[in-house]
């Protein structure tokens, strides 16, 4: 694990609309302050309401809101930058798969959350929190900060719509879905989920059929459609169903010069 891999960091309840506002900040090209601004303006009466504290729930919320979209870490500027674009060119009903993609990226323990959630949908039909607290524990140690953060992070999911509570209190089943067939957003996908592994590397199958993207289904693509797409991949052609992909040495090199 990296630095990255090894931090919590996501604390609190993330909105897909908070993270869509603040991506049209960016994109309209306002600087850090003004983003700070409009965000607290955004948040003033929905997070915190007459809270004076100097980093409340409102300062820790804007903080993720623009680590995931303005002040990420070095090695995903470029990332960033292209999902900014692909948020500009898509259609809104892509955007969600977008946001996701960068909060793994710059939080794996988005992707650990996630992927636990998906597990579980997968092999039960439904996700106890209890259950997908207690194997993040088993990744993270065993912190009430770590439990705290791992339900802030199913809030979120349920908020987004991607999962839905159910007569059992703290057990959820699949909410919205969304098919992403456009093949560079899936390429753009592929290179967010590598960046919040620690190794940056895995089995295109696995990629494509993550649960830590159990929302999305994404269309089979060709490894090597999906690697001619981006310049910030590559791929090791094990067997005729075994390709593995992988990030470029340049941005490998750079993930692991910011885990220093």
């Amino acid at each position: 694990m990296n630095n990255r891999q090894k931090q919590i960091g996501f604390s609190q309840r993330i909105r897909l609309e908070w993270l869509q506002y603040t991506a049209n900040l960016v994109l309209a090209g306002n600087d850090k302050g003004a983003v700070n601004s409009s965000l607290q303006e955004l948040l003033q009466d929905k997070v915190s309401v007459g809270g004076k504290a100097v980093r409340g729930t409102r300062e820790k919320v804007i903080t993720i809101l623009m680590k995931i979209w303005l002040n990420v870490p070095g090695e995903l500027e470029t990332l960033r930058d292209d999902g900014l674009k692909l948020l500009k060119d898509l259609p809104r009903k892509n955007h969600a798969a977008v946001h996701w993609g960068m909060a793994m990226a710059v939080y794996p323990f988005w992707a650990a959350v996630a992927a636990n959630t998906g597990r579980l949908l997968c092999l039960q039909g439904a996700a106890a929190a209890a259950h997908v607290q207690r194997r993040v524990r088993e990744q993270y140690g065993e912190r009430e900060t770590v439990s705290r953060a791992a339900r802030r992070v199913i809030s979120s999911f349920v908020d987004w719509g991607v999962l839905t509570g159910t007569k059992e209190k703290g057990v959820y089943s699949q909410g919205d879905t969304y098919s992403i067939d456009d093949p560079k957003l899936i390429s753009w996908l592929i290179e967010a989920s590598l960046h919040a592994r620690s190794n940056g590397s895995a089995a295109i199958k696995d990629l494509l059929d993550s649960p830590s993207l159990f929302p999305f289904r994404l269309m089979h693509v060709p490894a090597e459609h999906l690697v001619s797409i981006s310049p910030h991949l590559d791929l090791l052609r094990h067997g005729l169903d075994d390709d593995l992909v992988m990030l470029q040495e340049d941005g490998q090199a750079a993930r692991n010069g910011g885990a220093k």
